[in-house]
């Protein structure tokens, strides 16, 4: 099957492309970066200050100011989980400005939900998706003491 059907996820080598210890894999970007070539995502997870424009797939935005934590922890909790169920079948993406801070640390939190102990999330993101992600030290807190 191609296209969005429900069997298809990211290529292990796409760019961007975190491979989970279960084997889910979850595209992270810089939206200021073009959108790189190939499958769209079946779901992308907005991590910004203001609501993104629109894109041609499904899209949750979570309220999240550069270089700091989301603004509902909650929500932001449950879209995570989201992001995490769905990319056991589905092409999930999760993107901020830059790709680093903000989606290095909505990473970490989704690693932790698929099984990485929380006080080495960030250094999971760090070696196997961006060596700069997770920027701020609120934001190494924040996945310290992000549970499953």
């Amino acid at each position: 099957m191609t296209g969005s059907a429900k069997t298809d996820t990211w290529k292990a080598d796409g760019v961007g492309v975190l491979r989970l210890p279960s084997g889910r894999l979850v595209r992270g970007r810089g939206l200021r970066r073009p959108l790189p070539d190939g499958d769209v995502p079946d779901l992308g997870v907005y991590l910004l200050g203001k609501q993104p424009p629109e894109v041609p797939w499904e899209a949750k935005w979570l309220a999240w100011p550069d270089f700091r934590l989301p603004g509902d922890r909650a929500l932001a909790r449950e879209v995570l989980r989201e992001a995490w169920e769905r990319a056991a079948e589905e092409r999930v993406e999760v993107a901020c400005g830059g790709g680093r801070g903000r989606t290095g640390t909505a990473l970490a939190c989704i690693a932790v939900l698929d099984g990485v102990p929380a006080a080495e999330a960030v250094a999971f993101v760090r070696a196997h998706y961006d060596r700069h992600a997770v920027e701020t030290p609120w934001q190494r807190r924040y996945v310290a003491r992000f549970s499953a």
